[in-house]
């Protein structure tokens, strides 16, 4: 009989050291980008009480976790998200701080949706919040920062656009329609979908609410009146020179229940693909998970690893930029080859001697030909060899890239010698 052969599930990936690459990269460029912003990186557990989840987030998310009862008869949940972790954390501790607060995380998320292109089953969000600060300055701050980290990761003018909409203009449009405060919740899982669901559909939840599906149209695009918060946040990106990064689209209106004000997501420009990045204001979230204890204003916004490395694959300016980064990097800064087996003992003590002064050492583990050796350098990416032979201390330093030979000297400034060519 056959063994099975076991794979991932679906939805799960495996990082190979490429794939790890690429999510280091990512991972850079969020922390530079917040830290140019000022803000301070925390961290939430994967696991958390499912109630967490089922209290405020609404819409699909309920049906998408990955729920189980732990050995101690506990309801978790692996977080789909990382927002209500950080309103239960803040909870805690919110006054240990100075408002407002500038944090975010890099973090794993679940969800069971099923796979496709852009969206997997588990996938790492960079997750900006901005908390204790209720003023317009705060969404344009953190719309400025997405706006900055897209330029970072190597997009340009007109690769991608940031649709901005307010949660609020769609509460005043229910009221102005006499809709209840569930109706109105309603309406907004409708108005998320409008893009995606077919006429016949949309025309048919809506007719319960008593409107059709022509007049929320003309709601979207025509609105009879900005928001005062919106018009604040385009003043805003307007004196950055971010304002042609945005424009208005009030058919976004995010698919969680906790947002209540200005939000926004940003798609490729062609908007061929699904929402790159969104967020929003949350001012209620705080409070609700604090039974009224603690009362926050709140805004953030998160982007996931999956969507973005596809739109920077698809975008050659993005993809050269990543790939140029990703080939000055190597797991190993010099390669030490054996010319003369005897001196193998000072070639084991001259890497750990390199290695605990901080350079990335690497070598030959068993007896090889010494042109395989320099085809292991290459193999390794490393910008420097080492030759060790007979006439050790003195050795010869080859620059892989040039094939330039230099003689030095295996002594107490090999370090600094090394360092200099690693410079170059």
């Amino acid at each position: 009989m056959a063994k099975p052969t076991f794979q991932s599930l679906p939805g799960f990936r495996d990082f190979r050291p490429e794939d790890c690459a690429v999510r280091n990269y990512l991972f850079a460029k969020f922390r530079e980008v917040a830290r140019r912003y000022g803000f301070l990186e925390y961290e939430t557990p994967l696991v958390e009480a499912t109630e967490l989840y089922l209290k405020k987030s609404g819409g699909e998310l309920g049906t998408q976790l990955f729920r189980f009862e732990d050995q101690g008869g506990r309801d978790v949940t692996l977080r789909p998200e990382v927002t209500a972790s950080l309103g239960r954390l803040l909870t805690a501790c919110q006054r240990d701080y100075p408002k407002p607060l500038r944090w975010f995380e890099i973090g794993q998320c679940f969800r069971y949706e099923k796979p496709q292109a852009g969206r997997t089953r588990e996938f790492y969000q960079f997750n900006v919040d901005l908390i204790g600060e209720p003023s317009a300055a705060a969404d344009a701050e953190l719309i400025a920062l997405s706006i900055e980290l897209m330029r970072e990761l190597g997009f340009q003018k007109g690769d991608f656009v940031i649709r901005l909409s307010d949660r609020n203009y769609w509460q005043k449009y229910a009221d102005s329609k006499g809709l209840s405060q569930a109706q109105a919740a309603e309406l907004l899982q409708i108005v998320d979908k409008i893009e995606r669901e077919k006429e016949e559909k949309l025309t048919a939840s809506l007719a319960p609410l008593g409107l059709t599906l022509a007049e929320v149209q003309e709601a979207i695009q025509s609105p009879s009146a900005l928001s005062e918060n919106l018009n604040t946040v385009l003043s805003n990106l307007e004196a950055r020179g971010m304002r042609d990064d945005v424009e208005i689209d009030l058919s976004i209106v995010r698919g969680l229940a906790y947002y209540t004000g200005v939000v926004f997501e940003i798609f490729d420009a062609k908007k061929s693909m699904r929402a790159v990045a969104g967020g929003g204001r949350y001012d209620s979230l705080l409070s609700s998970l604090s039974d009224g204890k603690v009362d926050l204003p709140a805004v953030g916004f998160a982007i996931g690893d999956v969507v973005i490395r596809d739109l920077i694959e698809k975008t050659p300016h993005a993809l050269e930029k990543m790939q140029t980064s990703l080939a000055a990097e190597s797991a190993c800064d010099l390669f030490l080859v054996l010319a003369d087996p005897s001196q193998e003992a000072k070639l084991l003590a001259l890497a750990s001697e390199l290695r605990q002064s901080g350079l990335a050492v690497s070598y030959s583990l068993s007896a090889t030909k010494f042109a395989k050796q320099f085809k292991a350098a290459e193999q390794a990416k490393a910008p420097l060899a080492l030759v060790i032979g007979s006439e050790f201390p003195e050795a010869s330093l080859k620059l892989i890239a040039t094939r330039e030979e230099v003689k030095i000297t295996a002594d107490e400034k090999l370090y600094t010698t090394l360092s200099q060519y690693l410079k170059k």
